[in-house]
């Protein structure tokens, strides 16, 4: 029993240990650019395996991203930015019951020897959540790393500033293979810097943000165009922190 009790104490140390770790990590960003996050780092490697080293990034401040772009981000990605914590509850609920209902109706194809296309699992993660994601944590697929994706954004939001948060999340954000930050994705797809794109190229940019390599080798698919249109519609709405 003493030799559990000392495993017990030193995994409950070390948990500690990493959780300060991180929440340190989270009070630097509050003035310091991050060199790279914990998502890049990983395409880096993954990238230089392969023979094929292809990065670009190049870090703007906030006022030198069009407004556009955050707007057009917001309202593709957490139309509820400016009023959560970190978390917002109720999309989590609701891609929750869109994914139950998306299985059933598979399964019932299934049962019916109809054909089945793949789940789309919606993920529900706010603009921080995906930030506290990329910027800390493995891209794996776990409720432990779900738990700690939860416990950073709430800590982003509590030693961040909302503006902060976004200035980060778009120049660290993946907008296409070793293609990383507003400025790298304006260039790469509209030849400008991310201060001068325009209101249908912003709706672009966000569109593609769930899956980037895909939308890459696909910049005229009609759901790129229809989903831009509906973001553009929408966009002038929203507002900015």
């Amino acid at each position: 029993m003493r030799l559990l009790g000392r495993w017990l104490l030193l995994a409950v140390g070390a948990l500690l240990v990493l959780q300060l770790f991180f929440i340190g990590r989270v009070a630097l960003a509050a003035w310091l650019d991050p060199g790279s996050t914990s998502l890049q780092r990983s395409e880096m490697w993954r990238l230089a395996s392969d023979g094929r080293l292809r990065w670009r990034q190049q870090w703007r401040d906030y006022a030198q991203i069009s407004e556009h772009l955050k707007r057009a981000v917001i309202t593709a990605e957490d139309d509820s930015f400016l009023y959560h914590d970190g978390v917002d509850w109720n999309a989590i609920e609701k891609a929750w019951e869109r994914n139950t209902q998306a299985e059933e109706a598979a399964a019932q194809r299934a049962a019916q020897n109809r054909p089945v296309r793949p789940v789309k699992i919606r993920g529900g993660s706010t603009i921080t959540q995906q930030l506290a994601k990329n910027l800390l944590l493995s891209g794996e697929r776990t409720l432990l790393r779900k738990g700690q994706e939860l416990v950073l954004s709430y800590a982003l939001e509590a030693l961040l500033s909302k503006q902060r948060i976004l200035e980060i999340y778009l120049n660290s954000v993946e907008w296409g293979e070793g293609l990383f930050g507003a400025q790298a994705a304006a260039r790469h797809y509209f030849r400008k810097d991310a201060s001068r794109l325009g209101p249908e190229e912003a709706a672009r940019l966000a569109v593609m943000l769930p899956a980037p390599k895909r939308f890459e080798k696909r910049p005229g698919s009609a759901y790129l165009s229809g989903r831009a249109a509906t973001i553009l519609a929408r966009m002038g709405a929203v507002a900015l922190p």
